[in-house]
C-alpha cells in the first residue's frame, strides 16, 4: 500500500498531496494535506515498528494525564486541545525528529544499548507488543494544550496535526512555565511507563518501579548505555559514571512521587505558536520532574529565566534543584555519545564531575 493509501485509510480522509521532508532515522517525514484543507505532519516506516506506538502513547498519557491500564491517581490538567499548523523541517545534530524538522540525524548501529537486545525491543514478548498498541489505539479525552493531538497511529506511521512555529515570546515562555508545572503536579504511583520507549532509535526500558527514583535512573538510563559509549569515554570516563551510579542515592535529592514527565524536553522538541508551546516527540514517563527542567537548560531554551520563574510560582522545585542539574542531564549526554561519538565526551565528563561536587 502506497504511503497515500495508508494515510488515507488511516485516517478515514482522502489526501490530496503529500510533501516529501525527508527521512530521520529509520523513517520519513512528510507533510500532507487532505482533501478539507486540513495540513498534517506524517511520520512513516517501511517496516512495522513499536516508535510510533510509544510516541502516541506518550503524547496521549501526558496530555490526558492517565495511562490506560496503567495504577497511579492523577489530579486533573487544563481542557483544550492542540494548535493545527506545523513548521518547515530544519535540522540540527542535538534533538530528535519533530514536526516542522528534519532529524538532526541521530542514527543507532544494530548492536545493542548495554544489556538492552540487538532488536532494540528489550525483552518484549508478542503480548506486550499488542499491549503497547492498544495504549497507543487508545484515545482519553485530552485534557492539556500543552502536547500536541495525535490524530492517528498505527506500527507503520504517526499522524499530528502541522504546526508553525513562529518563535517563543516572553508571555508564551511565561504561559509554558506555568502548564509545564501542572502538568508535573500529576502523579503515578510508580517509575516508568507501561510501554517500550525510545530515544531516536535507541530503546529506553521503561520497566515500572516503585523505586527509588536514584535506583529507576541508575539502572534503566545510565548503566544500560555505559558499554555503548565506553570507547568514547575511556577507563576514565567510565570509571567517573560508575561513581555516580553507585553515590546515586545520596546525589538524587530529596524524595518526591513519580509525575509523567515528557523525558527529552530540549529545546527543539517545542514549538511555538502565536498562543503556546507545543510539545512533541516524548520519551514519556514517570519520573522526576528536574529531569524536564534539566533539559530544557542542556542546549538552552528561549525566555529560559521566565520559564523558570513561572514554573516556581506554581509548582517549586525543591531545594538544591539547580545543583542536580548535571545529574538529570547525563541520561541524555550518555545517549549523545552513544549516537555521535566522542565529540559528546567532554560535556559528559563535565556532568558527571558536576553531579558528584553536588
Amino acid at each position: 500500500m502506497s504511503l497515500t493509501d495508508h494515510l488515507a485509510e488511516l485516517l478515514d480522509v482522502p489526501v490530496r498531496a503529500i510533501t516529501d521532508l525527508g527521512s530521520s532515522h529509520a523513517w520519513t517525514l512528510h507533510r500532507a494535506t487532505l482533501t478539507d484543507g486540513t495540513d498534517v505532519f506524517v511520520k512513516a516506516s517501511a517496516e512495522p515498528t513499536t516508535v510510533f506506538a510509544a510516541e502516541a502513547a506518550g503524547l496521549r498519557w501526558l496530555a490526558a494525564g492517565t495511562v490506560p491500564g496503567a495504577p497511579g491517581e492523577r489530579r486533573g490538567m487544563r481542557a483544550g486541545q492542540a494548535d493545527h499548523n506545523h513548521r518547515a523541517p530544519r535540522t540540527s545534530q542535538a534533538g530528535h525528529d519533530r514536526p516542522g524538522k528534519a532529524d538532526h540525524g541521530r542514527r543507532s548501529d544494530p548492536e545493542s544499548v548495554g544489556r538492552l537486545p540487538a532488536d532494540g525491543a528489550l525483552s518484549i514478548q508478542r503480548g506486550r507488543a499488542d499491549e503497547q498498541q492498544q495504549v497507543a489505539e487508545d484515545r482519553p479525552v485530552r485534557a492539556s494544550k500543552l502536547l500536541a493531538e495525535v490524530l492517528a497511529a498505527d506500527d507503520r506511521m504517526i499522524v499530528l496535526p502541522w504546526l508553525n512555529d513562529v518563535g517563543a515570546t516572553p508571555a508564551t515562555a511565561e504561559q509554558f512555565g506555568r502548564e509545564l508545572a501542572a502538568l508535573h503536579a500529576n502523579s503515578a504511583e510508580m517509575f516508568g511507563a507501561p510501554w517500550q520507549g525510545w530515544i531516536a532509535e535507541l530503546p529506553l526500558d521503561n520497566t515500572p518501579s516503585a523505586g527509588p527514583w536514584g535506583q529507576w535512573y541508575a539502572e534503566r538510563r545510565l548503566a544500560p548505555y555505559l558499554p555503548r559509549a565506553a570507547p568514547h569515554l575511556g577507563d576514565d570516563g567510565i570509571h567517573l559514571l560508575e561513581q555516580v551510579i553507585d553515590r546515586i542515592d545520596t546525589l538524587a535529592g530529596p524524595p518526591e512521587p513519580p509525575t509523567p514527565i515528557h523525558g527529552d524536553l530540549w529545546s527543539g522538541n517545542i514549538l511555538w505558536t502565536p498562543d503556546r508551546a507545543t510539545l512533541i516527540d516524548p520519551a514519556a514517563h514517570a519520573g522526576y520532574r528536574e529531569t524536564d527542567l534539566a533539559m530544557l537548560t542542556l542546549f538552552g531554551a528561549p525566555h529560559l529565566d521566565r520559564i523558570r520563574a513561572s514554573y516556581n510560582e506554581t509548582h517549586p522545585l525543591a531545594e538544591g534543584w539547580r545543583t542536580r542539574i548535571p545529574l538529570h542531564q547525563l541520561h541524555h549526554l550518555l545517549v549523545h555519545v552513544v549516537l555521535f561519538g566522542p565529540s559528546y565526551r567532554s560535556q559528559t565528563l563535565t556532568a558527571a564531575s558536576a553531579a558528584l561536587a553536588s
